[in-house]
């Protein structure tokens, strides 16, 4: 797929509140910090897209991007960052759990994981959860040009090694980097897939 155009729509607080035009969706989200500003510049191919910043849990809104003029990506709240009020989780916590279950235009979610570190139990939790509810969903491992290859590898087979206890077939799953483009054409490419599907 190419991307020949990719412009901001709108921030919201809650599903209710997105697009009504039934274009589909393809949500990004991970723990805080994990590099999902900087993926989805460079999926986009426009610098600044979406504002990258060192603070976690800058994202509040669920924002959407309007690509192609065909479909949304949807920049989603990070999750597990632990310096934010309890009222502030909750209020997360109830936002994305209605999203996920409630926004019918919400086509695919790519969990992204940091390729860098172990399995994550808040991780793990939240991929049970879009499983366990019939969410589709594909795990997107970032930061690979981060670490060496020997260990970015040990820690997807751990992943997998801990889905497959309790998946039958696992998720799909790409290895990217914002830095040097790894993994891009392979995700366009899996959007696309699942668009032609829809029509």
């Amino acid at each position: 797929m190419k991307i020949s155009s990719a412009v901001f729509s709108i921030s919201s607080p809650n599903y209710k509140k997105c697009p009504t035009d039934g274009r589909p969706e393809y949500a990004f989200i991970g723990r805080s910090n994990v590099g999902k500003s900087s993926l989805i510049n460079m999926l986009t191919g426009v610098k600044g897209l979406a504002k990258t910043s060192g603070r976690p849990g800058k994202t509040q809104l669920i924002n959407h991007f309007l690509i192609n003029d065909e479909w949304y990506l949807v920049d989603l709240p990070g999750y597990g960052y632990a310096r934010t009020s309890k009222s502030s989780r909750e209020k997360w916590s109830t936002m994305m759990r209605d999203y996920f279950l409630h926004r019918e235009e919400l086509t695919n979610v790519y969990v992204l994981i940091d390729s860098r570190i172990p399995p994550q139990k808040i991780d793990i939790e939240f991929i049970t959860f879009l499983g366990s509810n019939g969410v589709p969903l594909s795990i997107v491992f970032t930061k690979s040009d981060k670490e060496s290859q020997r260990e970015v590898q040990a820690n997807i087979k751990a992943m997998k090694k801990v889905l497959s206890e309790m998946w039958e077939e696992l998720p799909p799953m790409f290895l990217t980097s914002s830095l040097t483009g790894m993994g891009r054409d392979a995700l366009l490419d899996n959007i696309e897939s699942i668009n032609l599907t829809l029509k």
